[in-house]
């Protein structure tokens, strides 16, 4: 049996255990046929459909089984005394509390991204399986690896000030790093397209492989009322890794641009190509890198005094039983990281349906600004959605509770039903964003 297949078989074995009565519903002719039909706009065909059905089961076993194995290893790690031990390795090197901390931390990085590595194989594996990826496995490796490498130097440094924060403030230490954090946070969102995307994908202006393409671009920026230079707008050379169309908007300031997948040329019409531009510009126009930093910070600040506390409560019961003397001391560093890693996850519903709003703003800025570009703006959007949702094979019917958790754009069949419906060039409506 092929490996994709032996995969799939595990998965469909272990939801039949999970939910004896419902996988092999989700496979049946019948109740493909009536999904198809409660979702008319975007009608998948019935393999893309059963495909579909099981790759969000997929994605929902490996996020959430994922996350529940990395906090299950870290919890037997900590009542393990695991932190004690790293930390006393570290002191015999020297008694230097931020040189042992270069001994400390990058174990710690080290023995999680070991912990990881499961989850990563079976996710590069499904997406191969189902043809959203066509990365072979050493390439794969060597971008595991430089990011590995990224998180060990980033990691280092960031969890360095942070303890040396806990133990020159124990009670406000979690303020400062705020404080710390959101500059942090701008910077890298400044150099992420400069130093570290260059790492992993290459990026040319699209002025340079396809001038034609990029007058069109200038007419969607011109209809919008603002003139993006050529200069940042690039192609990315994402068939190297996947089949799917994307774009997106990154940078910050003198750094912002956006990018446009190879594949989206490939894929999407001309008239949908102005489209998906125009969604990128609209995140571009509406300042939601921007935006997106401010609720960041937000919420940092919540669910870091969240950690501070959490962490005070964990150490103060149960420290002496798992050999943490005290929360700025470095053996608390494996708790340190099942908290963060934890209220991430807590944090994931807020942080998406933020998200979610965004890229509803983004898409009726799409539409509106593609009128009088294309001939059909609504068809258009419907039809780039239903494209996407076949290429990427989006699941039309997503369970409600995993939309909630870990949909950070909303549902393709939402989409598509809204951009259906939307026409604000109708006597007595008004467009949102773009003028008539």
């Amino acid at each position: 049996m092929p490996q994709g297949q032996q995969i799939e078989w595990a998965l469909v074995r272990s939801l039949n255990w999970l939910f004896p009565n419902k996988t092999n519903m989700f496979n049946h002719p019948t109740t493909l046929s009536l999904i198809a039909a409660a979702h008319p706009l975007c009608p998948l065909p019935p393999d893309k459909l059963a495909a579909a059905i099981a790759l969000s089961h997929w994605r929902a076993a490996l996020y959430f089984g994922g996350t529940a194995w990395l906090l299950l290893a870290l919890w037997i790690l900590i009542r393990l005394g695991a932190g004690a031990a790293i930390a006393r390795l570290a002191a015999r090197v020297s008694p230097r509390p931020w040189l042992q901390g270069l001994i400390v931390v990058p174990l710690w990085i080290i023995i999680l991204s070991a912990l990881e590595i499961p989850t990563s194989i079976v996710g590069h594996s499904v997406s191969l399986h189902y043809g959203l990826s066509v990365e072979r496995w050493l390439p794969w490796w060597i971008d595991w690896l430089k990011s590995t490498a990224l998180t060990l130097a980033l990691g280092t440094f960031v969890g360095g000030i942070l303890y040396a924060l806990m133990r020159r403030s124990p009670y406000r230490w979690w303020i400062w790093f705020w404080a710390f954090t959101i500059p942090a946070e701008v910077l890298l969102t400044f150099v992420a397209p400069l130093v570290i995307d260059p790492l992993f994908n290459h990026f040319t202006p699209l002025a340079a492989t396809n001038p034609a393409l990029v007058d069109q671009l200038e007419r969607v920026a011109a209809r919008g009322g603002l003139s993006i230079p050529p200069s940042r707008i690039f192609l990315m050379d994402a068939s190297a890794r996947y089949t799917g169309a994307n774009a997106y908007v990154t940078g910050l300031g003198a750094s912002k641009r956006i990018v446009v997948w190879d594949t989206t040329l490939r894929i999407e019409s001309p008239s949908e190509i102005l489209f998906t531009y125009g969604h990128e510009q609209g995140h571009y126009v509406l300042h939601h890198v921007a935006k997106g930093l401010a609720w960041s910070a937000l919420i940092i600040f919540v669910f870091y005094w969240i950690a501070y506390r959490l962490m005070r409560s964990l150490v103060r019961r149960s420290g002496a039983r798992w050999r943490i003397d005290a929360v700025q001391s470095w053996s608390s560093v494996g708790l340190f990281l099942f908290v963060a890693l934890l209220l991430n996850f807590l944090a994931q519903p807020i942080a998406n349906a933020i998200s979610r709003n965004v890229e509803h703003q983004a898409d009726v800025y799409g539409q509106e600004v593609i009128h009088g570009l294309v001939p059909d703006p609504q068809a258009t959007t419907v039809h780039s959605f239903c494209s996407d949702a076949i290429v990427w094979l989006d699941d039309p019917a997503p369970n409600r509770f995993v939309e909630l958790w870990t949909y950070n754009h909303p549902s393709t069949e939402e989409r598509a039903e809204f951009a259906a419906h939307y026409n604000p060039w109708l006597p007595g409506h008004h467009p949102k964003y773009v003028a008539k």
